[in-house]
């Protein structure tokens, strides 16, 4: 597929844009029209969704889970996601800070003292500010924002990365079709999937923003009384920092994202230090250790915890609300996790996603929620309690009034709060823009500028039409569509890791033994271990020897009606067997560079010699042709074909398997 189309036309995939502007257009324009019954519809949008469509958002988000967690534990964890002998692009510490900066984000600033405290005085069952409400709040808080959030997003991510680096289809939800529908994902089957995406992902960063301008106005208003908590200020709020945001989009990514990500990290390692240091420490400590392992002892029940027998709606405004909200926000957060994952086998995708971002996530908790409950319960700031349940958003902001330099830490996280807020909207207009193109990484800067003022066009209207009521509401309605494409999803990437395993067996049932030169002399071959050929000789042994035998073979093959494609370049030559446009099987000798072992003869000039690497279309085997015959060379191209034809009749399906790079 070209990724590189030109022009208004060209640029934006019509059959996905079109839809998703008309849609957004109709929400702003009704919403701002009359915001009053708007925020009626929405109200009662959400009291229907919730109570008829509860059990598939918690059944669906443990099927992810258990999924993720299954596939990364079996034998398929060792696939790469790239091709077999790539090298991932990120060290594991660069890697894991990413993952980290991803992990983190507005929600746990606005509920990591918020969600505790409100949970604490308000328990879903129970006595209310006792000793177990506080132990269940903290449970509440790891179940919310803990491995179930992390499984959601992993899925996408894996999916995304899995199709786009290892079959080379477009970095987009459809790809994941491709082994239940083949091609039509084109058409649209595709353009719908990739829609609903957009739409999820809009409406994800519209409560990602609505949340987040909340917050800036009660800290502002926490710092200078004088300017007012209201929709006005929130509404000027988000027309502010999409401007902000849309100078990033134009600084480009790594101008833009990458230096602001960069800076939310350090701040909030910050925030979390100063608190860690001022609050109870040793308290933090041990309900970390306490909470965790409830948390694990607790979580299959949790996961299928619907209070059934107790009519609540405090399910809808909590849980089902965070796990729709991660439903809607995955195609951004596993589009971020995809791009910075190349090269890793899935076992360490779903290791460093799943662990990392949670243990994050439990220690802030700790930190923030925690000396929050250990001030009222210890301290007697019980007011602490009032102020939160008044406004969400100023709960933070209160917790620091408890503590030493309240100011200071309060200027930090507004400053904090705007950076996240517009590096939200920054890479949500990147993603949407990607996505709206037909997974186009390089797209026209004015598309993106014009994502990002649509996604603040759509939060200003929904907290126009009831706040926060309005922002649950679009989410979970969102949700409800795209929590069914991800179970498509699950589908298409068990099926195309089956087929994939078959590949695999065929491969193992005639494996080729690997060619050996010098007719059986075992002096004469023991005499090639010890040779460091340079460039020059490899490049030369491919053009004089492995060249000729590619092209016998090839005129064999055309004899029998195959189409079939020899090319070449310096120090390599391919050939490929083409049907209906597409490379059914791809062989290609590769000249490459290597570190010289240590048993190199003393003095040797180089620390480095060369080999003629034999390359699938997965990827480098592993070994040397250099010194073979034509007929060695030839054997072992027929080796392969022979173990191809044989994956080919017993696959279950069919995937693309075009060469991927590195």
């Amino acid at each position: 597929m070209n990724l590189e189309r030109k022009g208004l036309q060209a640029t934006l995939l019509m059959p996905v844009a079109v839809p998703t502007i008309i849609v957004a257009a109709l929400l702003i324009i009704g919403t701002v029209s009359n915001p009053e019954a708007a925020g009626n519809l929405f109200s009662s949008m959400l009291g229907w969704i919730t109570q008829t469509f509860g059990w598939f958002y918690m059944l669906a988000v443990a099927i992810f889970l258990i999924f993720i967690l299954v596939v990364g534990f079996s034998s398929w964890g060792n696939i790469r996601l790239g091709s077999d002998h790539a090298e991932p692009e990120y060290s594991f510490p660069a890697w894991f800070a990413m993952l980290f900066s991803a992990g983190y984000g507005i929600a746990l600033l606005f509920f990591g003292v918020a969600e505790p405290v409100l949970h604490y005085s308000t328990p879903p069952a129970g006595a209310a500010e006792t000793v177990p409400a506080a132990k269940e709040a903290m449970q509440i808080a790891y179940f919310h924002w803990g491995l179930h959030i992390w499984g959601i997003y992993g899925l996408m991510g894996l999916v995304l990365a899995y199709f786009a680096y290892r079959h080379g289809l477009p970095l987009s939800v459809r790809s994941a079709l491709y082994p239940l529908i083949g091609d039509r994902i084109h058409g649209w089957a595709g353009h719908i999937v990739d829609t609903f995406a957009v739409l999820g992902t809009m409406f994800g960063l519209a409560t990602t923003l609505g949340l987040s301008v909340s917050q800036i106005n009660a800290g502002i208003n926490y710092l200078w009384p004088a300017i007012p908590v209201s929709t006005t200020v929130q509404v000027i709020a988000i027309a502010v920092i999409t401007l902000a945001a849309t100078a990033s989009v134009v600084a480009g990514m790594d101008k833009g994202i990458k230096n602001l990500s960069m800076l939310n990290m350090g701040l909030a390692v910050f925030l979390m230090a100063v608190v860690f240091a001022v609050g109870p420490s040793v308290h933090i400590l041990n309900t970390l250790l306490q909470n965790t392992g409830a948390y694990l002892g607790g979580v299959v029940e949790r996961t299928f915890n619907m209070q059934a027998y107790t009519h609540s709606d405090w399910i809808g405004n909590w849980t089902l609300f965070i796990f729709a909200w991660t439903i809607a926000w995955a195609p951004f957060v596993g589009l971020f996790i995809a791009k910075i994952s190349r090269g890793r086998t899935i076992r360490q995708f779903v290791f460093g996603v799943l662990a990392v971002p949670t243990l994050f996530t439990f220690l802030w908790f700790a930190i923030f929620g925690d000396t929050a409950l250990h001030l009222i319960m210890e301290q007697g700031k019980e007011a602490l309690i009032g102020e939160v349940q008044s406004n969400h958003a100023v709960a933070l902001f209160e917790f620091y009034d408890r503590l030493p330099m309240s100011f200071f830490l309060s200027i930090i996280t507004v400053f904090l709060i705007i950076t996240f807020f517009v590096t939200s909207s920054d890479s949500g207009s990147l993603v949407v823009d990607s996505l709206a193109s037909g997974g186009l990484l390089e797209t026209p800067v004015w598309q993106r500028v014009f994502w990002a003022f649509l996604e603040g066009g759509i939060a200003a209207a929904l907290l126009l039409a009831g706040g926060l009521s309005a922002l649950q509401t679009m989410t979970i309605v969102s949700a409800l569509p795209f929590g069914i494409i991800m179970l498509l999803a699950v589908a298409g990437l068990w099926r195309a890791l089956v087929i994939e395993g078959h590949r695999e067996g065929s491969i193992n049932a005639i494996t080729p033994v690997r060619p050996h030169s010098n007719g059986g002399d075992w002096r004469k071959r023991l005499n090639g271990m010890m040779k460091f050929p340079g460039a020059n000789k490899v490049e030369k042994y491919i053009e004089g020897v492995v060249t000729p035998a590619l092209e016998e073979v090839s005129e064999e093959l055309r004899s029998h009606g195959w189409d079939v494609r020899v090319s070449g370049a310096t120090g390599e030559v391919s050939m490929s067997l083409v049907r209906e446009g597409v490379d059914e099987f791809f062989y290609q000798v590769k000249a490459t560079e290597h570190d010289a072992p240590d048993y190199r003869p003393a003095g040797a000039k180089s620390a480095t010699f060369w080999r003629a690497d034999v390359h699938l279309s997965h990827g480098s085997l592993g070994y040397d042709l250099f010194g073979c015959s034509k007929e060695e060379v030839i054997r072992d191209l027929v080796d392969h074909l022979e173990q191809y034809l044989n994956f080919i009749e017993a696959a279950p399906g069919t995937l693309p398997w075009e060469p991927v790079s590195n």
